[in-house]
């Protein structure tokens, strides 16, 4: 990818930019991911931090994840959609998620994660690889 990558929440209040190509883009099926995305997997777009660039008001909310990291989520505080999540652990990524993209299609999942976790009734892609838990974070290109 060499086009920008834009998006933001549902009000506008929130914006970002991000000028690198996704590590990774996975579909998540953790029980955090499903309490975010009201019972579905979240998509979501690994990026090196360093590229993205974010502009608005955010409020954040901290919590331990089923993979034992410290996860900072952000959202926005006015229309309440989520945007992005950070480990502690790997400071050098953020995802993002592509809900939140301006063009959707821009990006597509090719992995499915925390399989092991989702509902019996999940539609899971089988085209998609598949991985139980938590997988081993990409090398940052």
């Amino acid at each position: 990818m060499t086009a920008t990558l834009t998006g933001g929440c549902l009000c506008g209040a929130v914006r970002y930019t991000a000028t690198a190509a996704p590590l990774a883009v996975r579909m998540c099926y953790c029980r955090d991911c499903q309490y975010i995305s009201a019972g579905s997997p979240s998509v979501n777009m690994m990026l090196p931090t360093a590229a993205v660039t974010f502009t608005g008001e955010t409020r954040e909310y901290v919590s331990t994840a089923d993979s034992g990291n410290v996860m900072h989520r952000r959202f926005c505080p006015a229309c309440g959609t989520p945007i992005s999540n950070q480990a502690e652990a790997r400071p050098q990524f953020v995802i993002v998620r592509v809900g939140t993209l301006d063009e959707p299609n821009a990006v597509a999942p090719d992995t499915a994660i925390w399989v092991e976790s989702a509902p019996r009734w999940a539609c899971i892609d089988p085209s998609l690889n598949h991985v139980a838990r938590q997988p081993t974070p990409p090398v940052a290109r």
